[in-house]
């Protein structure tokens, strides 16, 4: 009897220990994709890579508006950043954001608090509302600014060619046989 309680304790033991350690890749909800979902910004990578990838693409600013995402800085605490869309402009050192995987693997959370305790006022200093303790983190975290959900700006700025149809030249083949 003893062995077998050991062997479904190893088993179950074993298959508990695997869902625990399956990587972020394998469906984990991530910020980033939420991010590019909810804003329709369409960067791609890492969070601590929008704020250089939407330099020319997006506009970019200290001010926050609704549906612009706040780019988070790496961190000690956040090594490839977080992204999350502002949802609410509650004051302008004050905004409600919905993220995904900040207090909870790979949970959404909608309309949580932020704000701006950067010492110019430009949203480089910024504390969130963290489930675990139902308040405010308690450390601030570095962030870049804001990028703008405007329309992207086409990488290649090549003019655009239009592409008309012959109808003339058509017609006189058309007679001709």
């Amino acid at each position: 009897m003893s062995a077998d309680f050991r062997a479904i304790f190893a088993t179950l033991f074993l298959a508990l220990s695997t869902i625990a350690a399956v990587p972020a890749s394998a469906g984990t909800l991530q910020c980033a994709p939420f991010a590019r979902q909810v804003s329709g910004i369409d960067l791609h990578g890492n969070a601590n890579t929008w704020w250089g990838q939407a330099e020319g693409r997006y506009d970019r600013g200290h001010e926050p508006r609704v549906g612009a995402v706040l780019a988070f800085a790496s961190s000690r605490s956040m090594p490839v950043g977080h992204v999350a869309m502002v949802s609410k402009v509650v004051s302008g050192r004050e905004v409600l954001l919905t993220h995904a995987n900040w207090s909870y693997r790979g949970g959404i959370e909608r309309d949580v608090r932020a704000i701006d305790v950067s010492p110019n006022n430009d949203w480089t200093d910024v504390r969130v509302w963290y489930g675990p303790i139902g308040g405010m983190g308690l450390r601030s975290n570095p962030a870049k600014g804001f990028i703008y959900a405007s329309a992207a700006k086409p990488v290649d700025a090549a003019p655009v060619q239009v592409a008309s149809a012959d109808t003339a030249g058509a017609a006189a083949l058309r007679a001709a046989f």
